[in-house]
């Protein structure tokens, strides 16, 4: 007996020293993961700050007793008004970025509580969090024309909730559960989809009695009868997944945009029940690595994306350096960041000598959904009040502010719009309803500079059509070669190179050279008063003297081109093969650039002879 004792006690300390090395190695995997995520999370948030910037500038808040109404006169509409009004906070995204993982951390240990995970299990409440990371980062184009009131943090704000009730009813006796039952029905109008997720969850972790069944029943079928109460003017799916965000405009329609939010409701129900198996030491690492590749899988990124926000924001700063810079580090613009830059080169000077230098062969968006989103989309009320065109940009401003909301950028543009036609009580309305944003109390639009002044007596400001594309801006200033206004006549006579139409090149080009004697001739303007001599010469018009270093490299283009151009080549790789060598020159982009869409009339015709 007593050997037997021994080899017991013995045994017992061994499988005691295996349990706290086996503890020790589970706790250090935990930690490790738990601390990857995190740095996962704040870099993911890091290179999307901008996203955050543009989510707030694109988002209502309107302070005032009618917006709030309207957002709780639906589901979920309390959920939206605090998603909104933390939204503002992204006015500074490191402190958005900031209170979004400040949520998360709340939602990883109430869930811990809420589940009852211990240990290694805990790491399961990764896997919500990296679902509510993704709504943030896979939206794309759709920053720009989301619908969704306070998208950017209900859905955290509305899980968090979600979970406290949970916590709070399993905290008390098993015979209050059908109570609990009854809360969440009646808060359904603030949780909306929420709440059938705390009921499924709770049924889950504390099997229902069937009293308890046949409660759930005569709820439902009350919530029923609230639903032709209380919100017959809405389809009854949008009731019962209250708030459960979904993507569909009139034009557009991106289902796969609702995903996380399903793999969040399909997790969460699936914890309670899987929990007890998990509890393994391996279970952080592979929660870990889940969460970052469905994130990474996921998430939008383009780098295109990130810098022409960037650019719109500078450009709503008047902070026209900046955006130069910004062109000048990317040579293949987007068409927003084209016209941006062109009128960071209006203001600044040099539009005729650097902007092909800078490039105009605008790139196409890379949007992976069927997203109709352009230039009317992304800034163009912002470039229309830049030319002085000031009907058409409050025209757009109320256009995309009724279908968007009157988020701060509607605003400011509106204000400064009123500002330029000079009606002071538009000016203090807008500004009024700006200063109850937490980081817009001293903010005043800036004044019309003279150039904007100028355009826009040059010209009848009026509303000439309802089409708003990029080839429809292009158009419309190549017309202004009839003004005695400099600023317009340099304008026209761009838009008539980027049009590469000789027949408008030649009038605006009279009128330019008539307005500015005595001044030298600008470097992209002689480059096109050379092509279109050479290539259209029934046309020309006039007779001006060039620089004989650009004549001789416009006769290099063309010997390369003739070098170059092999049987089976097409005009791509053409085009690639040039870019280096004459990839600044308007030669270049008339003949391999990709010019505004839909752009009637002659175009590129003068290198087809």
């Amino acid at each position: 007996m007593g050997i037997l004792n021994i080899v017991t006690t013995f045994a017992a300390k061994r499988n005691a020293t295996n349990m706290n090395k086996t503890n020790k190695v589970s706790g250090a995997i935990l930690y490790a993961s738990l601390l990857a995520f995190i740095l996962f999370v704040v870099y993911v948030l890091y290179i999307n700050l901008e996203v955050l910037y543009t989510a707030h500038d694109r988002s209502e808040f309107i302070f005032g007793a009618p917006f709030f109404q309207r957002l709780i006169s639906k589901p979920f509409g309390l959920m939206q008004y605090v998603g909104a009004w933390l939204t503002q906070l992204c006015y500074r995204p490191s402190l958005g970025a900031s209170v979004m993982m400040v949520i998360w951390a709340l939602i990883f240990y109430v869930g811990t509580k809420a589940f009852r995970l211990q240990d290694s299990a805990s790491a399961l409440m990764f896997l919500p969090i990296a679902c509510l990371l993704v709504s943030v980062v896979d939206l794309g184009y759709w920053v720009y024309i989301s619908p969704i009131r306070g998208y950017w943090f209900s859905q955290s704000v509305g899980y968090l909730g979600m979970l406290l009730l949970l916590w709070a009813a399993r905290c008390t006796p098993r015979k209050w559960h059908l109570l609990w039952y009854l809360i969440a029905v009646c808060i359904y109008p603030v949780l909306g989809w929420f709440a059938l997720l705390f009921i499924l969850c709770l049924a889950l972790v504390e099997k229902p009695t069937w009293r308890e069944l046949l409660g759930l029943v005569l709820l439902f079928f009350t919530a029923s009868i609230w639903h032709t109460q209380f919100y017959s003017n809405l389809k009854f799916d949008d009731v019962v997944l209250a708030g459960l965000p979904r993507f569909i405009t009139a034009s557009d329609n991106s289902p796969h945009l609702s995903i996380p939010f399903w793999v969040l409701g399909a997790v969460s129900v699936l914890i309670p029940v899987c929990s007890r198996y998990l509890a393994k030491w391996f279970v952080p690492a592979l929660c870990t690595v889940a969460g970052v590749i469905f994130t990474l899988s996921q998430m939008y990124h383009d780098q295109n994306y990130i810098n022409e926000m960037r650019m719109v924001r500078y450009a709503s700063n008047d902070n026209w350096e900046e955006v130069l810079r910004m062109a000048e580090e990317n040579r293949k613009p987007t068409s927003t960041m084209m016209f941006l830059k062109n009128i960071a080169l209006m203001n600044e000077g040099g539009l005729l000598d650097r902007s092909f230098k800078l490039g105009n062969d605008a790139v196409s968006l890379n949007n992976p959904d069927t997203l109709h989103v352009t230039l009317l989309d992304i800034a163009s009320p912002l470039v229309y009040y830049h030319y002085g065109m000031m009907n058409e940009a409050i025209r757009l401003n109320f256009e995309m502010a009724i279908q968007g909301g009157f988020s701060p950028f509607y605003l400011k543009m509106l204000a400064r719009c009123a500002l330029a036609v000079g009606d002071q009580k538009l000016v203090e309305r807008y500004t009024t309803i700006l200063h109850h944003h937490p980081f817009y109390g001293n903010w005043q639009p800036a004044p019309a500079t003279e150039k904007i002044k100028e355009l826009q007596t040059c010209y009848s400001d009026e509303l000439t059509g309802v089409e708003n594309s990029e080839s429809y801006l292009v158009n419309g200033i190549s017309l202004w070669y009839e003004s005695d206004s400099k600023v317009a006549s340099e304008q026209a006579l761009f838009y008539a190179m980027l049009r590469c139409d000789s027949r408008r090149f030649w009038a605006s080009l009279k009128n330019f050279v008539r307005l500015h004697l005595n001044e030298e001739f600008p470097l992209h303007a002689m480059e096109a008063y050379i092509l279109f001599m050479d290539k259209a010469p029934e046309e020309k018009r006039l007779m001006l003297p060039v620089e004989q270093s650009v004549y001789e490299r416009y006769q290099r283009f063309w010997a390369t081109l003739e070098k170059k151009a092999k049987p089976g080549m097409t005009l791509e790789h053409a085009s690639e093969e040039m870019r280096e060598e004459f990839g600044d020159t308007f030669w270049w982009y008339n003949l391999f650039g990709r010019k505004p869409i839909n752009i009637r009339g002659n175009v590129g015709h003068e290198v087809a002879s």
